[in-house]
């Protein structure tokens, strides 16, 4: 009844490459798999997968994501805590915080990152390269940039 299904984690694959390889007998054809896992409560993975057949290959790309699993600081459970430019290679993407109610406003590759991870209202713009895997690659440093805000109780008061 399970079928490795896993209902608690949010699985997206967001890139299938179909990849070659020059040996004596011949071309040795595979397929790499880029899967985007999160929690949808603050915890998003990236992972990279690449067998002969699809199925595969998002399986290793799962097993990778979930063993990565980074934390993201969420805002009253939303949103992010501050603006974050990042730029890793040739991506270049900004993701701003929003107004509850806002939604998601990101592209593709972003968007599947900022979905798993459970943000709900947030801005962004990819400025680079259009390729989706460095576009989830930077997202994925852009949220391990994100610092939790941390209320600071008045000191020196008296009880």
């Amino acid at each position: 009844m399970d079928n490795n299904v896993n209902p608690e984690y949010f699985e997206r694959v967001v890139q299938v490459n179909r990849v070659s390889k020059k040996t004596k007998g011949g071309d040795k054809r595979s397929l790499s798999v880029l899967v985007v896992v999160g929690d949808k409560k603050g915890r998003v993975g990236v992972g990279l997968g690449k067998a002969a057949d699809v199925q595969s290959a998002v399986k290793k790309a799962t097993a990778y994501a979930k063993r990565h699993l980074i934390e993201v600081p969420l805002k009253e459970n939303r949103t992010i805590p501050h603006t974050v430019l990042i730029k890793r290679g040739a991506a270049k993407v900004m993701i701003r915080p929003a107004k509850s109610g806002t939604g998601i406003i990101a592209g593709g590759a972003v968007r599947v990152v900022v979905e798993a991870a459970g943000i709900l209202d947030v801005v962004s713009k990819i400025l680079g390269t259009s390729n989706r895997a460095s576009n989830v690659y930077a997202t994925l440093e852009a949220l391990q940039q994100l610092k939790p805000i941390i209320r600071e109780s008045k000191k020196g008061s008296k009880p």
